[in-house]
């Protein structure tokens, strides 16, 4: 049995995450503890109380990465260890630290510059982002191209068979995502973001990025990542900053990514982190595999039984 923990991404948060397992469980109220002391302000309220702030992205990415490092440092103590780490964009940066590439502390600072310049980018309502669901991803990106002649939309994200999703300058993303509709899409679906991410548009906030990333240090990558970027397991230490340099304004290849983790044996995966999206990309894609999820007391323990038997 070989497994992969799969890290939530933006969107998935919500108030109150992570706030069972600081509780209940010390190794996760050190984490949470060590993003306060990190970060110079209480991120623990902002997750567990402070719905407004927790929405925008300059908040929501330190306050995701944290729930999700929280719950990970659950389950190794429970002994459950991983075979290889994936995350979707910002989860990315999780399963980096997941491996032992960034100090904890280095990340959550880093995400949160990271949504900083993300925002700065592509102020709010400028850009919006929506989910494609039931149609093929030749007819999408053929509707991106039909639109992108009158401003800029793209397809953004590759989450799983007939779930795509499209982003851009918010007029031009919003008829494409009507024409989607119109032309058969199942459901189509704003995302709770507040930018057209993993663009072109971000091009000012990889580079602004590249500076923060070229300062840091990277450690040993003790257990492999498989990146957004490219759908495949990064080979080096040399290849990550580039990669997460890209990787903000390059659509992610997550359906990609699963079909890279199946050929390599992985048939259980646990998503880390608020929510269960990542489980519906996986059900999608591969059939016969367990997925759990780990976000709270009853899930933790579920899976922790389902992994000790």
């Amino acid at each position: 049995m070989k497994t992969a923990f799969l890290f939530s991404g933006q969107g998935a948060q919500y108030v109150g995450m992570g706030k069972e397992l600081q509780k209940q469980y010390v190794c996760a109220k050190e984490i949470f503890q060590r993003a306060d002391d990190a970060l110079g302000f209480s991120l623990s309220d902002i997750c567990f109380e402070q719905e407004e702030k927790l929405n925008q992205t300059e908040f929501t990415q330190p306050a995701i990465l944290t729930m999700s490092i929280a719950a990970l440092s659950c389950l190794i103590e429970k002994g459950i260890k991983p075979d290889y780490v994936a995350g979707l964009s910002l989860g990315e940066y999780s399963a980096y630290t997941a491996s032992g590439i960034f100090h904890f502390e280095d990340a959550v600072k880093l995400v949160q510059k990271r949504g900083r310049f993300m925002t700065e980018a592509v102020p709010e309502g400028k850009g919006s982002m929506y989910a494609i669901i039931g149609m093929e991803r030749e007819q999408v990106e053929n509707i991106c191209k039909e639109y992108s002649q009158y401003g800029f939309v793209a397809p953004a994200n590759y989450n799983a068979p007939g779930q795509i999703v499209i982003a851009g300058e918010t007029e031009i993303t919003t008829k494409a995502a009507a024409a989607a509709k119109e032309k058969g899409a199942k459901i189509v679906s704003k995302l709770n973001v507040s930018g057209p991410f993993h663009t072109a548009l971000l091009k000012s906030a990889s580079e602004k990025l590249a500076q923060e990333l070229n300062q840091l240090q990277l450690h040993t990558m003790n257990i492999p990542v498989i990146t957004n970027v490219t759908g495949q397991e990064v080979e080096n230490n040399e290849d990550i900053i580039p990669l997460l340099i890209k990787q903000v304004m390059s659509p992610v290849k997550w359906e990609e990514t699963i079909m890279t983790l199946s050929k390599k044996g992985v048939d259980t995966f646990i998503e880390i982190g608020p929510g269960k999206t990542l489980s519906g990309f996986v059900k999608r894609t591969i059939k016969g595999v367990t997925i759990l999820n780990v976000e709270n007391q009853k899930t933790l323990e579920k899976a922790v039984e389902k992994l000790l038997i």
